[in-house]
């Protein structure tokens, strides 16, 4: 999507636009003090892992967000600045449905990170094809490092004996950066691997993509829902989380605490 006629001068406000919003403070809070509970098994350790994996989840949706209007800022389109998206505020993104409300109710019940569409960028400002793969791929690398980053304590050998059930969110919330990358990177319309390949596509293919583009989500969730990609899709998943070094099992034993009202 494009949003034309929203020039922001570099040295209007620039400042200004760079401050993280109160949004993603609070954000940061939640999931911080969630963590300090679980490793303190204070309250319920279920709600305990339950928070911390939510708001670690809407963090990592902000900094994907964040991911796709810097490469945009710096690629040419000036617009992102005029409209919020460097402030790391999830309300400010275009479609907060598909950015928050329908992956979270995901994850809820399938486990999975869903992707979601919300930055708009002018493609028409963006002044070369390279950089417009890159503002699309952008948010699936925040993914795939933030994956790694959570996936470190467990490949230097962290004692899992003494706090299980915080490091069992960990892996979870690890886990879920892993399928959010791997679905991104998908080469369909609408998610961020079909607009990766959108620079490059002539017509009449350019065309297509524009009138599939509404109903990527709708492609994801039937490949998904077909059980033999669904099958090949987890085993894909196992297969990187192998070689990343994060423990499957200990991810799924997370996902079942996450959810603690079962």
């Amino acid at each position: 999507m494009t949003a034309r006629g929203w020039g922001y001068p570099r040295s209007a406000g620039l400042r200004h636009a760079f401050i993280p919003s109160w949004v993603f403070v609070v954000l940061v809070v939640a999931f911080v003090g969630a963590g300090v509970m679980a490793w303190q098994d204070i309250g319920s350790v279920g709600f305990d892992v339950f928070l911390f994996v939510v708001a670690g989840w809407l963090v990592s949706l902000s900094l994907h967000e964040y991911a796709h209007a810097l490469l945009a800022y710096r690629g040419g389109d000036l617009s992102v600045a005029a409209n919020g998206y460097l402030k790391l505020n999830l309300l400010r993104y275009a479609h907060p449905f598909l950015s928050i409300v329908l992956p979270v109710i995901i994850l809820l019940l399938g486990g999975i990170g869903l992707p979601g569409g919300a930055v708009w960028i002018d493609r028409n400002a963006v002044r070369t094809k390279a950089g417009a793969t890159l503002i699309s791929l952008a948010g699936p690398g925040v993914n795939l490092v933030l994956a790694v980053v959570l996936t470190v304590p467990f490949v230097v050998g962290v004692d899992l004996l003494g706090h299980f059930a915080f490091w069992a969110g960990v892996a979870f919330l690890a886990f879920l950066q892993l399928t959010a990358a791997l679905l991104n990177v998908l080469p369909v319309p609408g998610l961020d691997g079909g607009n990766a390949l959108r620079p490059w596509l002539n017509e009449p293919y350019d065309r297509f993509f524009d009138r599939a583009t509404p109903f990527g989500m709708l492609i994801l969730f039937a490949l998904l829902f077909e059980p033999r990609i669904n099958q090949l899709f987890f085993t894909v998943v196992e297969m990187f989380a192998d070689a990343l070094g994060l423990p499957f099992s200990l991810a799924m034993t997370g996902a079942s605490i996450f959810r603690f009202w079962g």
